[in-house]
C-alpha cells in the first residue's frame, strides 16, 4: 500500500494594503543616504497615491478613527511628492531635518462617529512604548514615537482608546517589515 499523500501549505505574510514591495529600505529605521536617495526617488512619481508614499492608507480600517502615519522616509518622499504634482523641480529636502524626524501617528476622527479619541497606547512585545509628544484634540491626535520602536523586531499593538470603546489594531512583526 503506498504511503499517503502529504500536503504542505505555508502561510503567507498579510500585507497592508497599498504597499510598494519592489522597493529597496523598507523598514520604519532611521534615515540613511540609501533610504534619503530612495525616498527622493519615490516622491517623484506624478501619480495619485504612490504606494511608497501612501503605504498607510487603510491602515487598521474601522468605524471610528483613521490613521495617518508620518515617518523620516515618508517626510522625504511626501515633500518631494508635493512638488512634482505642482509641476514643480523635485526639490532636495533637508537631510539632517529629515534624520532629526520621528515617527508620528495621526488620528482622525471618521465623519459620524462618536467615539472622540482619549488615548493612543502602542505595545511592543506586550510592553508599553511611552509617546515623547501627543496632542488630543477634536476627537483625533498626534503621537509621536522614536523610530527604533517601530522596527519590525516583534509585533505592535496599537490601542486607540476612545471614549466609547477602544480599538485594538495588532500590526504583526512581517506586516511592520514593509512598512517604511
Amino acid at each position: 500500500m503506498p504511503a499517503p499523500v502529504r500536503t504542505v501549505k505555508r502561510a503567507r505574510r498579510p500585507a497592508p494594503p497599498r504597499i510598494d514591495l519592489a522597493a529597496s529600505s523598507i523598514e520604519i529605521l532611521p534615515l540613511t543616504p540609501e533610504s534619503y536617495y530612495n525616498a527622493i526617488e519615490c516622491g517623484k512619481q506624478a501619480v495619485n497615491d504612490p504606494p511608497c508614499v501612501f503605504w498607510d492608507t487603510g491602515l487598521c480600517r474601522n468605524d471610528d478613527f483613521t490613521l495617518a502615519w508620518y515617518t523620516p522616509y515618508k517626510q522625504v518622499a511626501y515633500e518631494v511628492w508635493l512638488a512634482v504634482r505642482a509641476k514643480k523641480p523635485a526639490p532636495q529636502p533637508n537631510y539632517q531635518a529629515a534624520t532629526k524626524t520621528r515617527v508620528t501617528v495621526g488620528v482622525t476622527p471618521v465623519k459620524g462617529s462618536k467615539n472622540v479619541l482619549k488615548e493612543v497606547v502602542v505595545k511592543r512585545g506586550g510592553k508599553p512604548v511611552l509617546a515623547l509628544d501627543r496632542s488630543v484634540g477634536g476627537g483625533g491626535g498626534r503621537f509621536t514615537f522614536d523610530t527604533p520602536n517601530f522596527a519590525p523586531t516583534a509585533a505592535i499593538t496599537l490601542g486607540l482608546v476612545g471614549s466609547e470603546r477602544t480599538i485594538t489594531c495588532v500590526i504583526p512583526q512581517a506586516v511592520l517589515a514593509q512598512f517604511r
